[in-house]
């Protein structure tokens, strides 16, 4: 019996499909409180997780106006946990109509040797930082309450001080792309932390 023509298709399915959907904002220290009791009340009943990640963030430059970057986190407070390496692609920021910023986002787990990987590859590291806070979870929609911290010597993520007095909050859902719909739901629980936090479609032009 004759197989069958095999035909060529396109990948659609999977990680390289999956967008991140995103609003940010900033609360104070001295409001932090407030918020992680006004979030406790609004997400899933459960205690929220906490975190403290190291982040190191390499660029490999090319004949492009812009570097590829890529982002390499590590749990410091879960033994175990391996190494995640996250691309996040440009922001899609000309439909005024969604409610949310979208990017392309790639998140994968790797082996203990990552960075040394990524040097090997030609990247080089541009920054790092330590991301210590708290994630409550709404269905589908995850919610970061996190401070970052700088560190005062390279690769010693014992030497760290406050970046600012604020800690940064960010709504976001990982979903296939096509899935705008889900930009409405984040836009109205934004709206019930209001006014402790303004959470925004922000463009990260803005902020260069």
């Amino acid at each position: 019996m004759e197989a069958p023509p095999v035909t060529m298709m396109p990948v659609t399915g999977g990680t390289i499909n999956m967008m991140e959907y995103l609003l940010q904002g900033s609360v104070l220290d001295q409001s932090l409180e407030s918020l992680l009791h006004r979030l406790r009340g609004l997400c899933d009943n459960m205690e929220p997780e906490t975190f403290l990640d190291h982040e190191v963030v390499f660029l490999l430059k090319g004949q492009q106006a812009s570097p590829f970057v890529l982002r390499a986190r590590r749990s410091m407070d879960k033994s175990g946990m391996p190494w995640h390496l996250r691309y996040l692609g440009q922001p899609e920021i000309g439909d005024k109509n969604r409610h949310a910023l979208v990017r392309n986002c790639v998140d994968i787990a790797t082996s203990d040797n990552l960075t040394d990987f990524l040097v090997e590859m030609g990247f080089r590291m541009d920054h790092e930082f330590v991301a210590k806070g708290h994630v409550f979870r709404k269905g589908i929609m995850k919610i970061m309450v996190y401070k970052i911290f700088r560190i005062l010597m390279p690769g010693n993520t014992e030497s760290i001080e406050p970046l600012s007095l604020s800690y940064l909050v960010e709504l976001n859902v990982v979903a296939p792309a096509g899935q705008d719909v889900v930009s409405d739901d984040m836009r109205n629980f934004a709206e019930q932390l209001k006014p402790l936090v303004h959470l925004e479609k922000i463009d990260p032009k803005r902020l260069m």
